[in-house]
């Protein structure tokens, strides 16, 4: 390859091997994101995996849909080098492709923001997704007790369980929070210390009637609901902590080592999420699927 195929326009040439469609690229692209409305025409995709011109296997990041420039849907990227993260030998590039930024979210969720310790129970709300699919394994690595996960699906009930979760609560379409949280109590054994939290809404208010005095809730998304009829009494007669988490506070260093840390589990077979692979001719469908939610599993694009 020429030295144009390695660098060019101040950044690095990656030939892009997976491409993961996720709900923030959704987000920019229809410009209801926090960033506004994109400029346009462009590639999306904020994150991705490929390889180097020297055939080194990476993982990077994009700015696509935030800032002007291109993201990785697509057969190369354009990427600087701070934003790129080489992979451990033997990573999956579609598994890693579907980890990604949401297992990031997953594990600094439990351990900078959530501070879990060994020993502790810990709830995971939507354990279905990919943050609480990678969520209830990354709690198990981190040495928590007790993994107890809540679903909406049969089918996210059923993949909960396949991934190690001790106990499934399901979430109902009439959900109130006190039938909620009576559902949530007997699936306990003992304190509850933990709870992650991408839905907020109800499921949020109601994990936190059962949280142990001193328990915090990391909130990292309202897939739910926005809002949530959380009550003072609650919070102060338990001395509660809600903690709020964004992958935008961590630095592009803590991102890297995070990333690493998470492909060198998946490499070894300890973390796995459910996805689909489709080739990157079939992108539209999957977008589709992802934009509707009529999707099952993260959508990994495959352009080569």
């Amino acid at each position: 390859m020429s030295s144009y195929d390695a660098e060019f326009s101040g950044g690095v040439r990656v030939a892009v091997t997976a491409a993961p469609i996720t709900p923030l690229d959704v987000l920019c692209a229809t410009g209801t994101s926090y960033f506004g409305s994109p400029p346009v025409p462009y590639v999306p995709g904020v994150q991705g995996v490929g390889t180097r011109p020297d055939g080194t296997p990476v993982w990077f990041a994009t700015d696509a849909g935030m800032r002007p420039g291109d993201g990785s849907m697509a057969e190369y990227a354009n990427v600087p080098e701070a934003d790129i993260v080489e992979l451990p030998p033997g990573a999956d590039p579609a598994l890693v492709a579907a980890l990604g930024l949401s297992a990031v979210a997953a594990w600094q969720s439990l351990t900078s923001c959530g501070d879990l310790r060994r020993g502790e129970q810990v709830l995971i709300l939507g354990g279905g997704g990919i943050v609480g699919q990678a969520a209830i394994q990354i709690a198990r690595l981190l040495g928590a007790r007790r993994v107890v996960t809540a679903c909406r699906s049969a089918r996210a009930q059923a993949r909960a369980a396949e991934l190690g979760a001790d106990a499934v609560v399901p979430l109902l379409d009439d959900d109130t929070v006190p039938d909620l949280a009576a559902r949530l109590r007997p699936a306990l054994d003992g304190p509850l210390d933990l709870v992650l939290d991408p839905l907020f809404g109800i499921p949020a208010a109601a994990a936190l009637q059962v949280l142990h005095p001193g328990g915090r809730l990391v909130n990292l998304g309202g897939s739910a609901a926005p809002t949530a009829p959380i009550d003072s009494a609650t919070l102060r007669s338990g001395s509660l902590r809600i903690l709020g988490y964004t992958n935008n506070s961590l630095t592009k260093p803590e991102r890297a080592e995070t990333l690493r840390t998470i492909a060198a589990h998946a490499a070894a077979g300890r973390l796995n999420v459910s996805y689909e692979a489709v080739p990157l001719s079939e992108a539209p469908a999957a977008w589709t699927a992802q934009s509707s939610g009529a999707a099952t599993s993260r959508q990994v694009l495959l352009p080569r």
